[in-house]
């Protein structure tokens, strides 16, 4: 789709881009990539580090202030902290917090991993973990690797990765090795700003669209791009470049929202985040839009509704 094609069809929606609509783009929308934290705690944070505009208390009413305007009201929250009990720490905000209806740990493989998993999977908000996908460059762990992965799938988990495009075809692999994992790629697969893309991107996403239990997450989106923090466009056909490519690789039955709030702020506010997705599915149709915004996430995550 050109520049001139997608202004065309988004007019013809009618799409609201940066600014709460009367209609929401899809009957159910959830953000499936947040991040909850509190350095204020006795021990701290070990991320985002001190000093940096990321460094504050974040937590789900922070972010409902900004996401429920646009009619998303519920979460899956992505643990960027690598001490283990961390994740006990978002079990425990979720058990108040009802907007956070799943959780994708942080665990590291190790002679602890199985049993930290079988723990926390004993929880139904927790839906799976995430690793860097360069692990899964890494050939002396491909054994270790290819148990953990094999343990998620038999607890019904998934396994979210990200990383650099060229770990791509890796998660390919591991996608067939474990045909019965579903993973989820974070991150549109770090495909670099749109202007001027990572020359590897294009074919890795087509080898990793190839596998049908691979999913993709639109996420940070405008942290892709080159210059000023928090001055990312806000033209979607900026974005053209990145869209159109994964929704001609994965359709529309494996695309996935996700905001990476609040390390989204780098690229600009979550309205213009919201509002970039929203014109761009919203041109797709009614039922792409369903499926983006919360079917597709239903799929890969199966949380369990909360009362």
């Amino acid at each position: 789709m050109n520049r001139r094609q997608f202004l065309h069809a988004a007019a013809a929606t009618a799409a609201l881009p940066f600014t709460a609509s009367a209609t929401a783009a899809a009957t159910r929308i959830v953000d499936t990539h947040t991040h909850f934290y509190d350095p204020s705690r006795p021990q701290g944070v070990p991320w985002p580090g001190k000093g940096t505009k990321l460094h504050r208390t974040v937590l789900p009413e922070d972010w409902l202030a900004l996401a429920a305007p646009h009619g998303c009201r519920e979460t899956v929250v992505v643990e960027a902290s690598p001490w283990v009990e961390d994740n006990q720490w978002i079990l425990d905000l979720a058990e108040k917090e009802k907007s956070i209806i799943g959780f994708v740990g942080h665990l590291d493989l190790g002679p602890e991993f199985a049993a930290n998993l079988r723990r926390f999977a004993k929880n139904l908000i927790f839906r799976g973990i995430r690793w860097s996908s360069s692990l899964l460059l890494d050939t002396a762990k491909h054994a270790e690797v290819l148990a953990g992965a094999k343990l998620l799938a038999e607890h019904g988990l998934e396994l979210d990765l990200n990383g650099p495009a060229a770990a791509l075809p890796a998660a390919a692999q591991l996608a067939s090795e474990v045909p019965e994992l579903r993973i989820v790629i974070n991150h549109l697969g770090a495909p670099g700003d749109p202007k001027s893309l990572r020359p590897e991107w294009r074919p890795a996403i087509t080898a990793a669209a190839q596998k049908p239990n691979v999913y993709m997450k639109v996420s940070a989106l405008v942290e892709q791009v080159k210059g000023v923090e928090g001055t990312s466009p806000r033209d979607t056909a900026y974005y053209l470049p990145i869209l159109d490519h994964l929704w001609e690789q994965f359709g529309p039955d494996r695309l996935i929202y996700g905001s990476n709030w609040p390390v989204s702020d780098k690229g600009g506010p979550y309205d213009v985040v919201f509002g970039l997705v929203r014109e761009f599915f919203t041109s797709k149709g009614t039922e792409a839009c369903e499926k983006y915004f919360w079917k597709n996430a239903q799929a890969a995550y199966r949380w369990s509704e909360r009362s």
